[in-house]
């Protein structure tokens, strides 16, 4: 494309741009709504709160796509157990049986043995 129908180009583009921003400016809900913004800034402003205060006193528990207690496979989270070897006093938190330390304990120890290091299981 040459130069010169790039620039006709353009230019037709930012025309027709205009005309549309033209139509916004004159669309009723476009007007309500920075009327709205504008207020809502006002008070804002006046009572000295931000953007996420307003969210928070409007919303004070937040949405979240997912629960907290859910994985991203929808399956609900295992609970953190956390161990404590009395003969070391080295402590272990996890949320599965796979964990490095716990299995080496459990070799040397029994998992039974393991199992009674339980001091704490959180969700």
């Amino acid at each position: 494309m040459s130069v010169l129908n790039t620039y006709m180009h353009k230019e037709q583009q930012l025309k027709q741009l205009q005309e549309e921003l033209e139509k916004l400016k004159n669309d009723d809900r476009l007007k309500a709504e920075l009327e709205f913004k504008d207020k809502l800034e006002a008070l804002m402003r006046e009572f000295d709160k931000s953007a996420a205060d307003v969210i928070k006193l409007l919303d004070p528990k937040p949405t979240t796509a997912k629960t907290a207690s859910t994985t991203s496979t929808g399956r609900a989270k295992r609970k953190l157990k956390i161990y404590k070897n009395p003969n070391t006093g080295e402590v272990v938190e996890t949320r599965g049986g796979n964990q490095k330390t716990l299995k080496a304990w459990k070799e040397e120890y029994g998992a039974e043995t393991v199992e009674g290091w339980l001091i704490d299981t959180n969700s």
